[in-house]
């Protein structure tokens, strides 16, 4: 039951995506476009930085590469709960689809997968540009071993993502879980640069972002071979990051569809 629900909100995604086709080729031209602006300044930079990077092999462009390949990917787990909440209000189905008897955490994720489909087909296409037209070297790389946190990273933004739609479901505008974290995890999570060039007290801000862990043992898996266990400090803070946040995610999430159907305020936009 559960994947035939999934089933019918993934079809329905796919064909309003697909009656778009030029998006879909200016979503590739978009990647192929971000990738050179940060090979081009890895030429211009990327020796100013390689005393940071030891750990990571000592070359900027492929630092920078596996940092906005996964973060933009965590974006997406961040911010399509909300983005989809707030379109089914616009589209005035919000309401038809939460008075159904179908549990409201389960229909949150359902409208989701497509997102999330779409996001691994263009971080696909993403690598396959960079390392046939850029020359990423992938050739150490642990994929099990990057698999473990990237998923732990998918599970920890999709839960923040699901309180940001809490909100989205009560207040109907002007989220702020989204941009802080995004704000946040973008300048401070280590997706463009890493931490290490940071004052001492913004590298603590820092650890205290998920998106530190997940970039930083993404990286060194995919770019230097380690495996699970030599990552498993940063696999048991993304598990943590896990088991607090999803339960509180979750609970939050029904508490706010219980708000928004008592207050009638369902099919308000």
């Amino acid at each position: 039951m559960f994947f035939r629900k999934v089933l019918v909100f993934v079809k329905r995604d796919f064909l309003i995506e697909s009656s778009y086709k030029l998006q879909f080729i200016l979503t590739w031209l978009n990647i192929f476009g971000s990738i050179a602006i940060f090979y081009f300044i890895a030429k211009l930079f990327g020796k100013e930085v390689s005393s940071h990077l030891g750990e990571y092999g000592g070359q900027y462009f492929p630092f920078a590469f596996i940092g906005i390949a996964f973060s933009g990917y965590l974006a997406i787990a961040l911010t399509s709960f909300s983005r989809n909440i707030r379109t089914e209000q616009m589209m005035g189905t919000l309401e038809a689809i939460f008075l159904s008897p179908t549990n409201a955490a389960i229909l949150i994720i359902a409208m989701s997968i497509w997102n999330f489909i779409f996001a691994s087909i263009s971080i696909l296409i993403y690598f396959l540009f960079g390392v046939f037209f850029f020359g990423i070297n992938l050739s150490n790389a642990n994929f099990f071993g990057a698999m473990i946190p990237f998923i732990l990273s998918i599970i920890s933004f999709s839960s923040i993502g699901i309180i940001s739609a809490s909100f989205v479901m009560i207040f109907k505008r002007g989220d702020p879980i989204t941009w802080g974290i995004t704000l946040f995890s973008n300048f401070l999570g280590g997706a463009y640069f890493p931490i290490t060039v940071l004052p001492n007290n913004l590298q603590f801000v820092s650890r205290l972002l998920p998106s530190t862990y997940s970039l930083r043992s993404i990286r060194l898996a995919l770019l230097q071979g380690y495996n699970y266990k030599m990552l498993i400090s940063d696999i048991s803070i993304l598990l943590l990051f896990c088991f607090i946040l999803l339960p509180i995610s979750l609970l939050i999430f029904q508490y706010a569809v219980k708000k928004a159907k008592k207050d009638g305020t369902l099919v308000c936009y």
